[in-house]
């Protein structure tokens, strides 16, 4: 009988295993341009979407000039500067449909060195991720969240 509960054991141990390294693979070998993006749904159309983030930017002082804000094909690119960190965030939006806009969190990097983005989910293991995406919702999302619902309440 022990032997049965410890073959039984070895065996759910092994297809854990098997699933976790199946999972691992598939998240290597993320599809798309921005498969390692953490993504936010946004009720709002993408033109109304990228107003909001140019005032957030003026009025928090996220502007920055070394990157400049861009459409390349299906992808508007945005960049924010954490001036205090010497950061710079790079950001998309891909409207969904007419009144839904996907916004990414595409990566980050310090000014100073040239290339080198990190991935908002550079890293398997999510608390490695997670103190930048923290960061980047509080500074960022939160503030494009509450314009969002102050124009949809200004419109009703």
């Amino acid at each position: 009988m022990r032997i049965l509960k410890k073959k039984f054991l070895l065996i759910g141990i092994g297809i854990i295993l098997i699933g976790f390294f199946f999972y691992f693979v598939a998240w290597s070998f993320s599809p798309g341009s921005y498969g390692k993006a953490e993504t936010y749904e946004l009720n709002v159309p993408e033109k109304t979407l990228i107003k909001i983030i140019n005032e957030v930017k003026a009025e928090n002082n996220l502007m920055t000039n070394s990157f400049s804000d861009h459409k390349k094909g299906h992808w508007y690119s945005i960049y924010f500067e954490y001036k205090n960190k010497n950061q710079i965030i790079h950001t998309l939006t891909r409207p969904k449909n007419k009144k839904t806009t996907t916004f990414y969190f595409s990566g980050y990097k310090s000014k100073t060195n040239i290339g080198n983005w990190i991935d908002a989910n550079e890293y398997f293991w999510w608390w490695k991720n997670s103190k930048a995406k923290n960061e980047f919702e509080e500074r960022i999302l939160e503030k494009i969240k509450e314009k969002i619902k102050k124009r949809k309440s200004n419109t009703v």
